[in-house]
């Protein structure tokens, strides 16, 4: 009978069996798989991809080789898993929108930003990038430990010499078992600028940097795909803790389009978010009816660049859509930072300043072993030419020794012997050619040990001072910053809830430029201190057809500029807030920077430094309402804007001045009739209100203008058809509010109606704007002054047999001709600092600003709200 075999059973304990197995998983994961060591910022397989691309000879400089050579001398050699997941990193490597600086030089199909997969490893080709070849530099100089590989056939690094801060330039992100870590790529010129920092506190202060020093350096991640980062508190919190939260957003802008619609087109999308994924996303929000207004939505994206059109119905309001999609996609995300990185192979999360410090640490070890190797071989070879120098001194001796001996090892031992030779020197002696006896030869290795003695004494005092070895590295790594460096592509911009931003700003004197058609820039003041008296001026505002500059003025970056609009609302923006341009450029529309209704414009400005209570807006309606309202009414403005008056449906608000219950108003008519009253016959009302009549007006006729008696001597009248005059405001008795005033301006055929009035005094110019763009400038001194009851003279030639009416009326203040600029610009520097919130620079135009405005056709037109304060003083 045949016996059975029974397997004997072990009983093991499952719990003791299952931690030992989880935990030898779970450190195979997170030191040899998911996580960067944080001297090169590569994970293993990264690391290996890479040596093994070098060890294929596969640089910069070669051609590209197939990816599947590359995956499978990785997977053969260093890297025992998938050949999918070797691809998928080497992939990523290679995409540019990915990577910040890609290490891998891909040609052919290596995936989109739709997220497109890359095509198979077969098709694609690839080779080294130049500044991988930074990261592998010195490799074979024993700079680093080697292990053998997992059949120890073959020998690899530990770890990349790796020239420049690749954890933090590049990035990276991995999960590994009960941590994670997700660190953004930065810009390389602003993290080695920080390397450099470190060194200069330590070579010539002998100090540790602050981490302070650091940030200031270093303003925050540089995404390869761009976009905007919003506010700093983030970017802080994780530079000083190791983790944080960085709200990032699309780079978007509102573009008017001939219809009188609007569409949003997105340049920019926030790091790692899929274009085509995003797209659905917004189609699937239309459809569902989550967001109203979107007409249409197409990808116009191309080899130049990103472009996202999202076109708007005509009676939505652009910025309210772009709010909904960035709350409801991913046109803004959050990047959730954790600077969790291996040191000494355990994982430890990092704040900015340990990550660059273990990298200098590891850059003086990859010195340190390549000063050391290059020392030895330097005295192996200064060892060697010091023999062959004493063969040549004693060659006829040396000559007869060999010529005399049996073999090649009799021959080295006797010359050892006469001459005090090793065995390296004899050896080379026997194996020196017959032409190393000519003059020249000998001349040459001369020189040679010369050199080399040199290095031996620069390769050893290096190895003895630190602050030298520290030396080495700064000029190594700043030749890789110029190299490579590059400008930043993602912005740092302004976050309403944070608070820290606002300190970060210096609160400097700064230039409010607006036009017409609603195009704002910020300026430097340097930009009006660039000529002396009798240039020919500066290249001013590049506007587009029928378009000109309405509003100049000076204020700091930390005023307040209100923009009240037509519809009778007001939006408060910081000067900081509007984008800094240079003096050519147009500038950023304003619908961009406020949530405009449809068919809103702006027409008044006030910039304001504080809310004080013994101050007023006074407002007045073209239907001859005004209204008084104290300033502090309007101290909490909404950013979707708030109603500073109530209007009537068939109203518009004109214009508003900032008062101190002291002036006289003055409210023009387009047929000619003025009326002129004290603003203390207006009560104050609440912000909601309606207002008063301010002027009775008959049949269709409505307010064109409205001015103060501290803006000057005379009211100039121009009307349509290019007449007008100059009148003294004493002709104008002051009467009670809401009457119907007094004929200023006598309305014919051949003057057409009256379309703008100005304060102005002799020394003021004026400019004539037509509605076909065309500007006449002409002084003040030069229109005659006449009664009220009078048409004037002709200003300008209009062809009344056409449709060219006079649009506007603008106006220019000359300064003292004796005056230089740089002195203009410091008495308005000092005018400013006196409790002034702002300075309307057409009230100063020297020749250079008289200039800036010819050269472009720009206009500028006046508020004078603060200089009357400064007037009445």
């Amino acid at each position: 009978m045949d016996e059975f075999i029974f397997d004997k059973v072990h009983d093991v304990d499952l719990r003791k069996t299952m931690e030992t197995s989880y935990i030898d998983y779970a450190m195979s994961v997170i030191a040899a798989r998911a996580l960067p060591d944080v001297r090169d910022g590569l994970k293993p397989v990264q690391r290996r991809i890479l040596y093994a691309m070098i060890e294929l000879n596969n640089g910069p400089d070669k051609p590209h080789r197939k990816c599947a050579r590359i995956v499978g001398d990785t997977m053969g050699k260093y890297h025992p898993h998938g050949d999918s997941s070797i691809y998928e990193a080497l992939v990523k490597l290679a995409q540019d929108f990915s990577t910040r600086y890609p290490l891998i030089d891909g040609h052919g199909n290596f995936g989109s930003i739709d997220g497109d997969g890359a095509a198979a490893m077969r098709y694609t080709e690839a080779r080294l990038s130049k500044i991988s070849m930074e990261m592998l530099s010195d490799i074979n100089k024993d700079t680093v430990d080697f292990s053998p590989n997992f059949d120890e056939t073959e020998k690899e690094p530990n770890v990349l010499p790796s020239r420049y801060p690749n954890l933090l330039v590049n990035g990276t992100s991995g999960i590994a078992v009960g941590m994670a870590t997700n660190i953004p790529p930065h810009n390389l010129r602003e993290v080695i600028n920080g390397v450099l920092k470190i060194i200069d506190n330590y070579v010539e202060e002998d100090r540790e940097t602050d981490i302070e020093e650091l940030l200031e350096i270093i303003k925050g991640p540089d995404f390869p795909t761009g976009a905007e980062i919003l506010g700093t508190a983030g970017i802080n919190e994780a530079y000083r803790t190791g983790r944080g939260k960085i709200r990032v957003r699309a780079v978007t802008n509102i573009e008017p389009m001939a219809n009188g619609k609007n569409r949003i087109i997105v340049t920019e999308l926030p790091y790692m978010v899929n274009k085509a994924r995003l797209i659905e996303k917004i189609a699937d929000l239309v459809k569902e009816k989550k967001i109203d207004g979107i007409t249409e939505l197409r990808d116009e994206s191309d080899r130049t660049g990103m472009r996202i059109v999202i076109e708007l119905r005509r009676d939505v309001n652009a910025n309210v859509i772009l709010n909904h999609l960035y709350k409801h996609t991913q046109l803004q995300d959050t990047f959730g930072v954790i600077m969790l990185a291996l040191v000494n192979n355990e994982p430890r999360v990092l704040n900015l300043y340990q990550m660059l410090d273990y990298y200098l640490q590891h850059q003086k070890e990859v010195v340190t072993r390549r000063t050391k190797y290059d020392l030895n071989k330097a005295e192996e070879r200064a060892h060697i030419l010091q023999g062959l120098l004493i063969a040549l001194d004693n060659i006829d001796e040396v000559i007869s020794i060999i010529r005399s001996s049996q073999n090649g090892n009799i021959a080295k031992e006797r010359l050892i012997e006469r001459f005090a030779l090793s065995d390296p020197q004899a050896q080379a002696i026997i194996d020196m050619r017959l032409r190393a006896l000519t003059g020249l030869e000998r001349e040459k290795l001369e020189n040679e040990f010369a050199e080399l003695m040199n290095k031996i004494a620069e390769y050893k005092a290096i190895l003895a001072d630190e602050k030298k070895l520290l030396g080495v590295i700064k000029e190594e790594i700043t030749i890789i910053r110029d190299k490579y460096g590059d400008e930043r592509r993602t912005s740092i911009g302004y976050d309403e809830f944070d608070i820290s931003m606002e300190d970060l700003i210096p609160n400097e004197n700064t230039v409010i430029a607006m036009t017409r058609l609603g195009y704002i820039k910020r300026m430097t003041i340097d930009n009006f201190k660039s000529q002396h008296r009798g240039g020919k001026g500066i290249k001013g505002m590049q506007t587009i057809e029928e378009d000109f500059i309405e509003d100049l003025l000076m204020t700091t970056n930390h005023h307040y500029i209100m923009f009240f609009t037509n519809k009778g609302r007001v939006y408060r923006l910081k000067a900081y807030e509007i984008p800094e341009s240079s003096r050519t450029a147009r500038g950023t529309a304003i619908v961009n920077l406020l949530q405009l209704l449809p068919e809103e414009r702006i027409t008044a400005i006030i910039p304001l430094k504080e809310y004080k209570s013994d101050r007023f807006l006074f407002m007045a309606t073209k239907n001859g309402i005004v209204k008084k309202t104290p300033i502090r009414d309007y101290e909490n403005i909404r950013k979707s804007g708030l109603q500073a008056i109530n209007l009537r449906e068939d109203d518009e608000l004109i214009e508003v001045k900032s008062t101190n219950l002291q002036k006289d108003i003055f409210l023009i008519t387009k047929n000619g009739m003025c009326i002129r009253f004290n603003e203390r016959d207006v009560r104050p009302t609440g912000r909601t209100s309606m207002g008063v009549i301010g002027m009775t007006l008959t049949g269709e006729d409505e307010v064109v203008g409205m001015q103060l008696n501290t803006q000057g001597k005379y009211l100039l009248f121009v009307s349509e058809n290019g007449m007008g005059k100059c009148t003294d405001m004493d002709e104008f008795t002051v009467q009670r509010r809401g009457g119907k005033g007094v004929k200023c301006y006598k309305i014919t055929e051949k003057t057409g109606d009256v379309v703008g009035v100005k304060a102005v005094s002799e020394d003021n110019e004026v400019m004539l704007i037509t509605t076909e763009g065309i500007i006449i400038r002409i002084m003040v001194s030069d229109i005659s002054v006449l009664g009220r009851i009078t048409s004037g003279v002709k200003l300008m030639a209009i062809d009344t047999d056409t449709d060219i009416k006079v649009a506007s009326l603008a106006k220019v203040r000359e300064s003292n001709n004796n005056t230089t600029d740089e002195e203009v610009i410091k008495n308005l520097e000092k005018e400013l600092d006196e409790e002034n919130a702002s300075i309307d620079l057409s009230n100063y135009m020297d020749s250079e600003l008289d200039d800036y405005m010819d050269d472009t056709d720009d206009v500028i037109n006046e508020d004078d709200s603060e200089l009357e304060e400064e007037e009445d003083k």
